[in-house]
């Protein structure tokens, strides 16, 4: 079964403070089950790095991530889908991990 990355963009902290938070992605992770490969963390400060040299913070606004196991990219996405990141105005993108 392949694993999948899922890098969180934006959103807010679910209810405003980070107990709660806390307490949204545990229920979101108890969920999932089994499918938890890692749990991840969010993101700190970060550098974007160019031939050129390096500038303080992404333009991505990426904000952490996790890694899954699914059958398929599509039941991985339906994994994602209540992501506590996604009510508070984020996004979830989903990248299948390719074994070298």
């Amino acid at each position: 079964m392949p694993n999948y990355v899922l890098v969180y963009k934006g959103g807010r902290p679910a209810g405003g403070n980070p107990e709660t938070a806390m307490a949204a992605w545990g229920q979101w992770f108890g969920k999932l089950g089994a499918a938890v490969v890692e749990g991840g963390n969010p993101f700190g400060p970060s550098k974007s790095v160019t031939q050129s040299g390096s500038s303080d913070g992404g333009g991505s606004n990426l904000t952490g991530f996790s890694i899954l196991k699914a059958d398929n990219l599509a039941a991985a996405a339906s994994l994602a889908k209540d992501c506590p990141v996604i009510g508070n105005g984020g996004t979830v993108e989903v990248y299948e991990t390719v074994k070298m």
